[in-house]
């Protein structure tokens, strides 16, 4: 015997009966934060660098130019070369030299004897109060570093947050590298580090005995709200910042013959390879740090795709580099975010008062696909700015902490 159910029948049947929904949870909020510290290294490494300089009587490497000399004079840079010399007999040697931080590091004094291991220990509680403002303010979880010398460093100025926080950096052979710290309850997986060498080119490629390279990346992948995000941290070279010119700071492009534009322009193609690499393997990623270029000017330029590169060639396109590294590229912002991928900036939104230091060179860069995870239509990020006791001789830093909140 068959039987039809009637449409009526068959409502009722299924009455009370649903089909589970999946229930979406909410997005998470992270606190990110980029934090460039000014040479910051352990106790054991300020001494190294006090007993050196002292010896070397507090000499410069770099020329001297006098008020109008446009370029330094010859007895100038036999000075410089004479200083040189004397710190590569102190530590041992040229490579050894570049582990400890230069005479100048330390800005604020007023004269050589004020730089005391006690004054470097109030650049360190500097430093250790306003990560703890981060954390417990501001709600920061994860940290990118930049101008420190190891770990151990920041272990240190994490204080009492040292035990929730997993560190990583990047190591390198000059004193100024990267590093990340997070806490280790915003990641369902141990977090991954990855150094990233390509991006320490060489100061000098047409020296084979060059051994100098500026600083290289770090990638930090975190799985929040199950998925993996990955923050990637820079610290570019400097002295190459400005697209329009500021006061004592000229305009320059990225093609331009200025020597530090030169070691910047053989940054772009492995920092764009980094990036799409990155896009291709999981697209919610930040690029975050020390940019030492004004991005933001750069991104305000109305610009057509053959002219980000001195030989037509469209940005979404191969990036040809010469014998010795160097590409056509002459904007940073306009290569990084050619549509393959798709870049935002995070615009500063406010500068609290008290924030001093370098302005246009720190910045955070969200991925299409983090940006459309955000629930606010605008995205803003703010500089805090660092703790300094009064008439501190070495101030903690010369760059406030940049900060915003990320749904993840």
């Amino acid at each position: 015997m068959k039987f039809r159910l009637s449409a009526l029948a068959l409502l009722s049947a299924t009455a009370g009966c649903t089909t589970p929904v999946a229930q979406v949870s909410p997005p998470v909020p992270v606190g990110v934060a980029s934090f460039n510290m000014a040479w910051a290294g352990t106790e054991a490494d300020f001494t190294t660098h006090l007993a050196m300089c002292t010896a070397v009587e507090w000499c410069d490497t770099r020329p001297r130019r006098k008020q109008g000399e446009t370029t330094p004079s010859p007895e100038a840079i036999a000075t410089a070369r004479r200083c040189e010399a004397a710190i590569d007999q102190f530590a041992g040697g040229a490579r050894q030299a570049m582990q400890i931080a230069p005479c100048n590091a330390y800005k604020g004094r007023n004269a050589a004897d004020t730089v005391t291991l006690a004054n470097y220990q109030k650049k360190l509680a500097g430093l250790r109060a306003t990560i703890a403002s981060l954390i417990e303010k501001d709600g920061v979880q994860v940290i990118a570093f930049q101008e420190v010398k190891s770990d151990q460093v920041i272990r240190d100025v994490l204080g009492v947050h040292a035990a929730t926080f997993d560190v990583c950096y990047a190591p390198h052979n000059a004193f100024q590298t990267v590093a990340f710290a997070w806490n280790k309850a915003v990641t369902q997986k141990p977090g991954q580090c990855a150094s990233r060498t390509e991006l320490a080119v060489a100061e000098d490629p047409a020296n084979p005995a060059n051994f100098r390279t500026v600083r290289p990346g770090l990638a930090l992948e975190l799985t929040i709200h199950g998925q993996p995000v990955t923050f990637m941290n820079v610290h570019l070279k400097s002295s190459c910042a400005n697209l329009k010119a500021n006061g004592p700071f000229p305009a320059r492009t990225l093609d331009d013959a200025d020597a530090a534009c030169r070691v910047l322009n053989r940054q772009v193609p492995a920092l764009e390879d980094w990036i799409e690499a990155v896009d291709a393997k999981s697209p919610r990623f930040v690029l975050l740090g020390d940019f030492n270029r004004r991005i933001d000017e750069e991104a305000a330029e109305t610009l057509a795709p053959m002219q980000v590169r001195t030989d037509g060639s469209d940005p979404a396109g191969p990036n040809k580099k010469d014998g010795l590294g160097y590409v056509a590229s002459k904007y940073l912002w306009q290569e990084i975010s050619d549509g393959k991928p798709t870049l935002h900036q995070v615009p500063l939104s406010s500068l609290d008062t008290g924030c001093k230091g370098f302005t246009g060179l720190d910045h955070i860069v969200l991925s299409d696909a983090l940006k459309a995870l955000q629930t606010t239509a605008t995205l803003t990020s703010r500089k805090v700015p660092v703790v300094n006791e009064p008439r501190q001789v070495i101030e903690t830093s010369d760059h406030c902490p940049r900060i915003m909140t990320l749904n993840l």
